[in-house]
């Protein structure tokens, strides 16, 4: 199962990336790059469904990009962040945290 966690948080962290390619991207070769990493984020997200339920996977995944993409929009892009949004994100990590924990695992049976 951590495998498959694994995939979820490398594909939020992609997630990170392509939004911000699709903000800012101007070249062709920026836009590939970003194309790239939708598909990439979007199958490792997809891949993960086959052992961990669809809905905790998609909640995980959105949390940790949006967390991700407030922080580095704040970082680097000169967003503001106040203690509001600290404590929005805060709140978003938790409920990230505590669908994993609660998640059972799938009995998938494996086909050969």
């Amino acid at each position: 199962m951590k495998k498959e966690w694994l995939k979820v948080v490398t594909a939020a962290m992609l997630e990170i990336f392509w939004v911000i390619g699709l903000t800012h991207s101007t070249t062709l070769f920026q836009w590939g790059l970003t194309i790239l990493l939708i598909i990439i984020s979007n199958g490792l997200m997809i891949s993960a469904t086959s052992k961990l339920p669809t809905g905790t996977v998609y909640a995980v995944f959105v949390g940790l990009g949006t967390v991700g993409i407030v922080l580095s929009d704040a970082l680097f892009f000169g967003a503001t962040l106040n203690w509001l949004k600290l404590l929005l994100i805060l709140l978003l990590v938790s409920g990230v945290v505590g669908l994993k924990l609660l998640t059972p695992e799938k009995n998938v049976t494996e086909e050969k």
